[in-house]
């Protein structure tokens, strides 16, 4: 199977590569034919968010230029916790902890490698815990802690950084790194796995099991890392500006809120977000940037943003459902919303749920402004309506109007605002 030359050329052009092994080295194993590559995630918790998502599109990125990605959960790993980045221990996990997290990330993992098994690159997904949980103790140390040095281990930053710190770090998070060491050398000798990727905080982890293969095995493996996404102020990516984490699944994340962190952005952060976190070609990257300048007020690079990576993470239908709810709430007209879109703002803005037969009244108006709380009395809703306040499904209405059946959205919502910003639906059943 033939692979893309210039998939290495991609990446540093997208700013994606931080540190790697012999650069021209892997520049040509590359060349050469398809490599098995392997990123690992640890089920800390029931999704994964932005802070994994250049990795997922790294393995994509692979996979689509003729590559084997082997994306891996961390069942094992997970139960220890990785010092990494971290200033305090992390809680440790019991079994059905992990298993629900495990549950929640596989999912997602399979979302963005193909593992079509009629492919000739097929992905490949594997949980360290399937040849690490019943390695007896002392054989790992003699297969694995025996070919890694106490120098090695302290002089990695993130010891370093726990060491020096008041609780310092325990042995089992240290044990961590010869861990991730032992599932390299496990994945090259079982699957032929040549590179792991991670993100630059990892370079000592995947170093370490560069070097444990090398005096095992006495072969070259490479190793490649991506820089941390981060804003201009040194803080990560994981969080919106209102503190809200920016994970990778509906349940935990909706995909209207999702788009709506990405629009949020600096100008300043669009060309590096728009390389590293969509699948856009690079030439394409510089047209929507350029665009974006002539007009910057509009905010159309970062409305491309937003809808690239809401389509990757959620689908094509929810980002478009998403972008019109935006729309709708930002003043845009509300007047042919399908059923999805209008069910997406309805668990957006104040949403009340009528029954039906309250369309059946012809005097309903002002009891359904104070029962919907778009009002706070029936004199304000008067007041508002003599001042063209209020409106309902885009038009304004007069105090002679009525809810009816026949007014209904997609036979079931009336979208109401009061004012310019306020907006409310009500949701009619039975």
């Amino acid at each position: 199977m033939s692979t893309d030359p210039n998939l290495l050329a991609d990446l540093e052009a997208r700013g994606l590569i931080h540190d790697s092994t012999d650069r021209e080295a892997l520049r040509s194993r590359l060349a050469e034919g398809p490599i098995s590559l392997y990123y690992g995630v640890d089920p800390t918790a029931t999704s994964l968010h932005v802070g994994n998502l250049i990795g997922l599109l790294t393995l994509r990125r692979f996979q689509e230029a003729g590559h084997r990605p082997v994306p891996l959960a961390g069942g094992a790993t997970g139960m220890i916790g990785d010092p990494s980045g971290r200033s305090n221990e992390r809680n440790l996990l019991d079994d059905d902890a992990l298993a629900s997290n495990l549950a929640g990330i596989v999912p997602l993992l399979r979302q963005f490698v193909d593992f079509d098994t009629d492919r000739a690159n097929s992905g490949k997904l594997l949980d360290n815990r399937a040849w690490t949980v019943g390695t007896p103790y002392l054989t790992f140390l003699r297969d694995v802690g025996k070919h890694i040095t106490i120098n090695q281990m302290v002089a990695k930053e993130s010891v370093k950084n726990r060491m020096a710190g008041e609780d310092g770090i325990s042995y089992t998070e240290f044990s961590y790194m010869l861990l991730q060491a032992h599932d390299y050398y496990w994945l090259h000798e079982n699957e032929g796995v040549e590179l792991q990727i991670g993100g630059s905080d990892q370079w000592g982890n995947i170093t370490l099991g560069v070097d444990l293969i090398r005096r095992k095995s006495g072969v070259k493996v490479h190793a490649m890392t991506w820089p941390l996404l981060l804003k201009k102020d040194g803080t990560k990516y994981g969080k919106t500006a209102g503190g809200e984490t920016i994970w990778l699944t509906s349940e935990h994340m909706s995909p209207y809120r999702f788009y709506q962190a990405w629009i949020q952005v600096e100008d300043g952060e669009l060309p590096k977000l728009l390389a590293q976190l969509t699948m856009l070609p690079m030439d394409e990257v510089g047209e929507v940037v350029a665009k974006h300048n002539e007009v910057p007020h509009l905010r159309e690079g970062q409305r491309r943003l937003a809808d690239e990576l809401t389509t990757i993470v959620h689908g094509e239908a929810a980002a478009q459902s998403a972008q019109k709810a935006s729309s709708v709430i930002f003043g845009g007209s509300g007047a042919g919303l399908d059923t999805d879109t209008l069910a997406m703002l309805s668990s957006e803005v104040p949403t009340t749920v009528l029954d039906r037969a309250e369309l059946d009244r012809d005097d309903n108006l002002l009891d359904l402004l104070v029962m919907t709380g778009v009002t706070k009395s029936k004199s304000e809703g008067s007041r508002l309506i003599k001042q063209n306040g209020i409106s309902v499904n885009d038009q304004k209405i007069s105090a002679d109007y009525v809810f009816t059946r026949d007014g209904l959205l997609q036979d079931k919502y009336y979208l109401v605002r009061r004012g310019k910003k306020a907006i409310f639906l009500l949701s009619f059943e039975g």
